[in-house]
């Protein structure tokens, strides 16, 4: 049964690895940037806001680029006051301009004094030896720039139970080379065995449908809970099969294995 379920996950991901998926899924706006700062930024801040309507998501991500020359790198490294006016009027559900205020703030603080996104990942990473400690490390370290108590929930902490979904999404692009033209492999440092499953509804429900998944919650634990099983498929690349179960999750088909 177990390899029967491989090769149905293998044959999903086949179908939705591929710059077709690219199209209509937030990571296509970091895939309008060729420079590693801006493929960085811009997904790390499209990441944030991807809950809800895709269209919307994609939307949104475009406004805040546009509100940066399309240069994020550039623009955050070098801003001052007076770029900040159009940011004011931005809003995502419920992601408001104080949130955006502050993660501008600490992205420069990252890109300026810490060397950028990938090095305090490799800095956590090394540290901890897992994404837990990544996600929960680069989340102290963000938190470092004034912040409204408000803007934190926007920052998922693993420690505390959160399934960090869209912070595992954006590691996942960042991290993964599998030279399928969806995600970028731009950071070597941290091992794709290592990634963790970015598990929201879609995921859930498909991996709970196929018996990947006993835990109800959609946690943290069910996040180690999915990936372990999904490293029996895969030890080198557990986190592939996030297209197969998303994929699968947002087509409406019934799933059924032959």
């Amino acid at each position: 049964m177990l390899s029967k379920l491989k090769s149905f996950l293998d044959d999903n991901v086949t179908i939705y690895n591929n710059n077709q998926f690219i199209i209509n899924d937030p990571v296509s706006i970091p895939h309008k940037f060729s420079r590693k700062e801006d493929i960085e930024i811009s997904g790390f801040l499209t990441a944030l806001i991807s809950w809800g309507n895709r269209p919307a998501i994609l939307k949104s991500a475009q406004a805040l680029m546009n509100m940066m020359g399309n240069q994020p790198y550039d623009f955050i490294t070098s801003i001052e006051d007076n770029d900040l006016k159009p940011f004011t009027e931005f809003y995502y559900r419920t992601f408001n301009a104080s949130d955006l205020l502050f993660l501008v703030e600490a992205l420069k603080h990252i890109y300026v004094e810490k060397g950028g996104l990938e090095a305090v990942a490799n800095h956590y990473y090394g540290q901890t030896g897992d994404i837990k400690g990544l996600i929960t490390g680069l989340r102290e370290e963000l938190l470092n720039a004034p912040h409204l108590p408000r803007s934190e929930k926007h920052l998922a902490n693993p420690a505390k139970g959160s399934a960090a979904k869209r912070i595992n999404m954006f590691l996942r692009w960042m991290v993964r080379n599998d030279n399928k033209g969806v995600d970028f492999g731009l950071w070597r440092r941290i091992p794709a065995s290592a990634l963790m499953i970015p598990l929201d509804l879609h995921t859930g429900r498909v991996a709970r449908q196929l018996g990947l998944l006993q835990r109800k919650q959609d946690d943290w634990k069910a996040v180690e809970e999915l990936t372990a099983v999904l490293r029996k498929f895969d030890q080198e690349d557990p986190v592939k099969y996030d297209y197969a179960l998303f994929g699968m999750g947002i087509s409406g088909l019934s799933i059924s294995i032959k």
